[in-house]
């Protein structure tokens, strides 16, 4: 598996693909609620093997924290510790880049994985606009 930012236009491609086959197709996500103004601006990343894309992650620099969204992985790498590791590269990733904490709106489901990677929930849960509930969850770096 490789993991790193998604430098080209191809790269960038796949990322947006992995989104649309998870959160618009899986998961019935709006497609007006999935895309924004911050693809254009933010860092992706994309895990990958030589059978295609595996997963895809973004950050956001919001001050001292990294934003990291829009994570997805396919059906076909879940359970195999593909996301984890996508994960643990965004992360590495974002303290290379000096930030002092990550910060992420989970959905309830997924709580468990990211408290697996040290981060805490926070706040009360939240409808993000895609119908989905979430919560607020933060870990230092």
């Amino acid at each position: 598996m490789r993991i790193g930012r998604a430098g080209t236009e191809a790269a960038r491609a796949a990322c947006f693909a992995v989104r649309r086959a998870v959160f618009i197709e899986e998961q019935g996500i709006p497609e007006a609620e999935e895309w924004d103004d911050h693809d254009a601006t933010c860092l992706h990343y994309l895990a990958e093997d030589d059978t295609g894309p595996l997963g895809t992650a973004r950050l956001i620099a919001r001050g001292a924290e990294a934003k990291i969204g829009r994570v997805a992985v396919l059906p076909r790498a879940r359970g195999t510790g593909a996301g984890r590791a996508l994960m643990l590269h965004v992360l590495d990733d974002a303290r290379a880049q000096g930030f002092a904490g990550a910060v992420l709106d989970s959905q309830l489901t997924a709580i468990p994985f990211y408290e697996r990677l040290g981060f805490v929930a926070e706040g009360p849960e939240y409808d993000d606009g895609s119908g989905i509930l979430h919560r607020l969850m933060r870990r230092a770096l």
